[in-house]
């Protein structure tokens, strides 16, 4: 049985999440899996590197199935663009080793939050960003980031914790950067909770607008939900890359 690799981007504007759902069938994963399934004449399911969530984006998404069809990667790439939706994007296809697994091989993930700082309209790239016209101090949120790195209890920075698994978690560097009139923040690590990415920005967001104090992160390790920020808005979250 082969294994293949997808290299994958969507505008997850439309969508509700990357995850298969059995109730709908408006996800990534199940458009992609519909329609591989038709391309190949056989049943397909995919493993994606992670799951991201309702409304979020990816321009690095990696994803890999296993079947029995002999039909050239190239041609399935080529079918793959064919029938998909406008706002799904294939980069690649490829055959890899047997064992080679999207999720389980991932090493690190880089998830990009951007934020339109400013009273001006932001007409064109409204689906991608958050907008947020309070000035934010982008310094005391670099100052409150440094605490964040290395391994922790990321366990206030989860949405919905699960009783059987670690909320230990690697954070290797995050970067806050102005672009213009967007504040752009990269969060690289080893995996992320639910919604870990989205509430790491809103907390840093609070120390930006001063309602919080950078030396008050250290504190939050282990501790609850409801001592950490603001779950901040899906739309202007992005995959951005994942690294084997």
């Amino acid at each position: 049985m082969r294994n293949v690799r997808l290299d994958i981007c969507y505008d997850g504007t439309r969508y509700r999440g990357w995850q298969r759902l059995s109730s709908v069938d408006n996800t990534i994963q199940g458009k992609l899996e519909q329609t591989l399934t038709r391309i190949l004449e056989e049943p397909i399911e995919i493993s994606g590197s992670g799951r991201t969530d309702a409304g979020a984006h990816a321009l690095g998404q990696v994803a890999n199935f296993h079947c029995h069809s002999t039909m050239a990667a190239e041609e399935i790439l080529s079918r793959l663009r064919r029938y998909l939706p406008e706002d799904i994007g294939i980069y690649s296809c490829r055959d890899v080793h047997e064992r080679f697994h999207a999720r389980l091989n991932a090493k690190t993930k880089t998830y990009r939050y951007r934020i339109w700082n400013s009273e001006q309209p932001c007409v064109f790239q409204r689906r991608f960003v958050t907008v947020l016209t309070q000035e934010l101090d982008v310094p005391a949120m670099e100052k409150a980031a440094a605490h964040l790195l290395g391994e922790h209890d990321f366990s206030a920075f989860c949405a919905a914790k699960s009783k059987k698994k670690s909320t230990l978690r690697r954070i290797d560097s995050i970067t806050i950067t102005r672009v213009g009139e967007e504040i752009q923040f990269d969060v690289t690590g080893n995996g992320f909770l639910y919604n870990m990415v989205r509430i790491i920005v809103g907390t840093l967001v609070e120390v930006g607008l001063q309602r919080r104090e950078a030396s008050s992160i250290p504190a939050l390790f282990g501790a609850d939900r409801a001592d950490a920020g603001v779950l901040m808005n899906a739309q202007g979250l992005c995959l951005m890359e994942v690294t084997y």
